[in-house]
């Protein structure tokens, strides 16, 4: 492994995707720890900690790499992106002018494109209302609001700050894709993802070693994450080869062709894109309610069904997963 990554380097134009990726990654990770002018960090981070660590709220935290808990300008992360992109792939075969669109090849492709990045806007817009309501409701251990001065000033000034932190998170994203390596929105998630590794496995290791958690479960949690991280890579690399069989020709007194081979398909051929796809669905809900009647009795009626280990969500999660697979495939 180590030694394709050296060779990798020595190719000068993979050498300069590769810098070039891990430089938005930098930028982006930069942009994860800038505050939102008017909130309290430190009083921010314990509060959402307390109230919200293991909801719905704390996993959308995970994809915004912890931005949304440490209220900064990219708390939004690439999820009004992902939302539009949903919005339009749903749309397009249903309207006959954006699916005229599509069949136009790439002048059409980036006209949808151009059109999701406007309603990336709107959406951004959206939840950037949301969520600044909801950053206004956090209160301290203390009971006072972790925002220095709340009021119709700060919203304007937050709203502001997010939609176009969103706009720069997308921006970012789509570098990576057009210079970098790999699908830039996938990225994105990912490095947040990984970000937030460190301090897992720095929690992980005071348990065990205060003694909540065993040294058998903590070994069995080790299996686990091995087995599920093989088992991916493995889906992800199997290929189905359908055998093709080349007809033979006679040109003068010889034959040609004849030969055997083999076309391969990707047995997970959508990728990450279905899963991504399926968990923004389910989480859009929960989050709009969780920013404006998380303490109606509705509000919670909902959350409670939508939790992430219930049953509700885990059936209507693998089914969205199957269609949207079935729908890229």
């Amino acid at each position: 492994m180590l030694k394709g990554l050296v060779n990798a380097f020595k190719i000068e134009d993979l050498r300069k995707k590769i810098l070039f990726t891990l430089g938005i990654f930098i930028l982006y990770r930069l942009g994860a720890h800038i505050p939102i002018p008017g909130v309290n960090i430190k009083e921010m981070i314990s509060a959402f900690a307390r109230t919200y660590s293991g909801s719905i709220l704390g996993f959308y935290d995970i994809f915004t790499g912890g931005a949304l808990s440490r209220a900064t300008i990219f708390s939004l992360g690439i999820m009004p992106y992902i939302s539009a992109a949903i919005i339009f792939e749903l749309l397009v075969p249903v309207i006959p002018s954006l699916a005229k669109l599509r069949e136009e090849g790439d002048e059409g492709r980036r006209k949808i494109t151009q059109y999701t990045r406007y309603f990336t806007v709107l959406v951004a817009l959206v939840q950037s209302f949301g969520t600044t309501i909801f950053i206004e409701s956090m209160k301290s251990p203390s009971g006072v609001s972790v925002v220095t001065h709340p009021g119709f000033g700060f919203r304007i000034m937050t709203i502001l700050t997010l939609v176009t932190g969103a706009v720069v998170v997308m921006w970012l994203g789509e570098r990576i894709t057009e210079k970098g390596i790999g699908n830039g929105m996938s990225l994105l998630i990912l490095i947040g993802i990984v970000a937030r590794l460190p301090s897992q496995s720095l929690s992980i290791t005071r348990m065990v070693l205060s003694g909540a958690m065993s040294w058998i479960q903590f070994i069995v949690l080790l299996a686990l994450i091995f087995v599920v991280t093989a088992a991916v890579v493995l889906v992800t690399q199997a290929q189905r080869r359908i055998p093709v069989q080349y007809a033979k020709r006679v040109v003068g007194n010889k034959i040609y062709g004849g030969q055997a081979t083999h076309l391969p398909l990707n047995v997970n051929a959508a990728g990450v894109i279905p899963i991504i796809f399926a968990q923004s669905i389910l989480m859009f809900p929960n989050t709009i309610v969780s920013f404006f009647a998380k303490d109606a009795a509705w509000g919670q009626t909902l959350i409670n069904l939508f939790r992430p280990t219930g049953p509700l969500y885990v059936t209507i999660y693998g089914v969205l997963i199957v269609f949207f697979a079935y729908f890229y495939t």
